[in-house]
């Protein structure tokens, strides 16, 4: 069982450091984003018996445009490649999202797999509602799985549908979705809201969420997803389709499902979004936005301030180079 002590660390001392270090790249990072008439589902599975059933649901005479099963391992061993399969079809995670690095504990790392060839003919031309998909895992290192299905339907409002994967940088980063026109948020069918996927979480070990500068939630984690008793291997909890929304909720009721609307001004052209994981010792490998209107995701990766300006003085060199060799 996974017994590690909570280490809360100051919000000022962590920005006190972002800024010592400059804008770092974001960890977190956009992999997908659409915008038009589509939807998105997401859910999450853990179990130590390493099989279960994940879900998604989908109207009826919506088109998958896209499905990704994630899978959050942690390693107190030799390195291991995950694996399994997804109604029954053997499932490749080729994409390694990357480890979070010291002081952040176990090697904690995601991955992430294309499944729209086994989700995609089930579900266009079905009946509408809940799907259930057979899942297993290959190693016990595994802790479980998101299941992230985007869908397209004529029937829907327009909207922005970001993915950011990776993983969370334990002293912070931001993220922001701008928008061409100003936001109404009391306007009729207007929505805003965020899904996160949180691995090895579990034990009183959470992560800081602020809106627009104002906190959102200080639990975001535990294994709300587990589907036996506490251990590793099913630590994992991913805001779902059946998820409560969770702003302000105690740790044990978090869902990491939150509703953004609350925190958005009537004229705002941008929602920013920061994670802090305190504990060091979670893995916030997946963030989902559902944003009414139009909008471009904004991850911060941005290039170090420190390059630039090393890049800046090798374009001046070379060019006092030319006009150097110019005159000669």
């Amino acid at each position: 069982m996974k017994l590690r002590p909570v280490r809360v660390i100051a919000a000022a001392a962590a920005v006190c450091a972002m800024a010592a270090a400059g804008s770092a790249h974001a960890a977190l990072t956009t992999f997908q984003s659409f915008v038009g008439n589509y939807g998105v589902s997401t859910d999450g599975w853990g179990s130590l018996s390493q099989q279960g059933s994940i879900q998604a649901s989908v109207p009826a005479g919506a088109t998958v445009v896209a499905a990704y099963l994630y899978t959050s391992t942690f390693n107190f061993g030799a390195p291991f490649s995950p694996g399994g399969s997804l109604n029954g079809s053997a499932v490749n995670y080729a994409a390694n999202l990357g480890t979070i690095p010291a002081p952040a504990c176990c090697n904690l790392t995601a991955y992430r797999a294309d499944v729209t060839s086994i989700v995609k003919p089930v579900i266009d031309g079905g009946a509408g509602g809940i799907y259930n998909f057979g899942i297993t895992e290959t190693d016990a290192r595994q802790d479980g799985s998101a299941l992230v299905v985007v869908y397209q339907d004529a029937s829907l409002a327009v909207s922005t549908v970001g993915i950011l994967d990776g993983f969370s940088r334990v002293d912070g980063e931001s993220t922001t979705i701008n928008f061409a026109q100003p936001l109404d948020p009391s306007a009729a069918g207007f929505f805003a809201e965020m899904r996160l996927g949180i691995g090895f979480s579990c034990c009183d070990q959470r992560s800081r969420v602020e809106v627009n500068g104002a906190l959102l939630t200080e639990n975001a984690g535990n294994n709300d997803d587990a589907t036996e008793a506490l251990g590793n291997g099913n630590l994992i909890t991913v805001g779902g389709f059946d998820d409560p929304f969770s702003n302000g909720a105690s740790y044990a009721n978090d869902r990491e499902r939150y509703d953004l609307v609350p925190f958005i001004n009537d004229g705002d052209t941008a929602i920013n979004i920061r994670t802090i994981n305190a504990s060091r010792d979670d893995n916030i490998f997946l963030a989902v936005f559902h944003v009414a209107g139009e909008g471009t995701i904004d991850d911060g990766t941005v290039p170090e301030p420190l390059t630039g300006a090393l890049v800046g003085t090798a374009l001046l060199g070379l060019a006092l180079q030319r006009r150097y060799a110019k005159k000669a």
